[in-house]
């Protein structure tokens, strides 16, 4: 199964929490996990959130402004957000492709501003303000059920028969096979539930096998593997190791 490693944490800062809860067990189709991050106190410096390339869907909880809210998705390149000295982030991470709503404003990277969409995100940012990230899961299961409901988010059936056959993939064309449609046809599904092209959307998921400790889908030979990985990161696999706790 897709397993997305969503950030590199700075090994020399210590005072700020990451903290990953898988969603129940009805739900784990449609989110992969609940996240929180969050400074205890102030930092001396602002802090750098290193984002790794990943193709999953995230809706973002500013909780020290909770008018900031929204939806938002990474690129196939790395990314650096400037974080500055104090935040407080709750987030769902949908897995790949089960987001449907196509007329809801998206943000690629940092969202910073207050929501505009028509979504009652302000309302759910105000309602888990406050409360243990405990509780909190419990409000954006809630959430998340009342989308699938509505048909907001549901399950896709290409992408789950691309990650059930994660092993047998080292092309776009084997990822057309196992989804049963031709290549034009999965160009036109990945663009338009993922936002990816085939070509990007399997470089996301080569990278992300990589960063789980995982070498099924081999790389033509290491100096490719560090090429692509660098290309992707902005580092060599070794100083992203001795820099970033993944």
């Amino acid at each position: 199964m897709y397993d997305p490693k969503g950030n590199g944490k700075d090994k020399a800062v210590q005072t700020v929490t990451f903290n990953e809860a898988e969603p129940p067990a009805h739900l784990r189709g449609i989110v992969h996990r609940f996240l929180e991050l969050k400074t205890h106190d102030p930092l001396a410096e602002p802090y750098r959130f290193h984002a790794l390339p990943d193709a999953c869907t995230y809706v973002i909880f500013d909780q020290l402004s909770p008018e900031v809210t929204g939806v938002a998705k990474l690129r196939a390149q790395s990314e650096e957000f400037d974080l500055g000295h104090a935040f407080h982030f709750v987030n769902i991470r949908f897995l790949p492709g089960v987001w449907q709503a196509s007329d809801e404003p998206i943000t690629h990277g940092q969202l910073t501003d207050p929501y505009t969409g028509g979504l009652p995100l302000r309302a759910v940012g105000r309602d888990l303000a406050g409360r243990e990230f405990a509780t909190q899961q419990d409000i954006l299961s809630a959430l998340v059920e009342t989308w699938l409901e509505t048909g907001l988010v549901a399950p896709n059936p290409v992408t789950e028969q691309i990650f059930r056959h994660l092993d047998d993939i080292v092309s776009v064309a084997d990822m057309a096979e196992v989804s049963n449609l031709s290549a034009r046809q999965l160009q036109r599904v990945l663009k338009r539930t993922t936002g990816f092209a085939p070509h990007d959307f399997l470089k996301v998921l080569r990278l992300q096998q990589s960063l789980n400790g995982e070498d099924t889908w081999s790389y033509a030979d290491q100096s490719h593997f560090i090429h692509s990985f660098r290309r992707a990161t902005g580092y060599t696999p070794g100083k992203y190791a001795r820099k970033f706790d993944v």
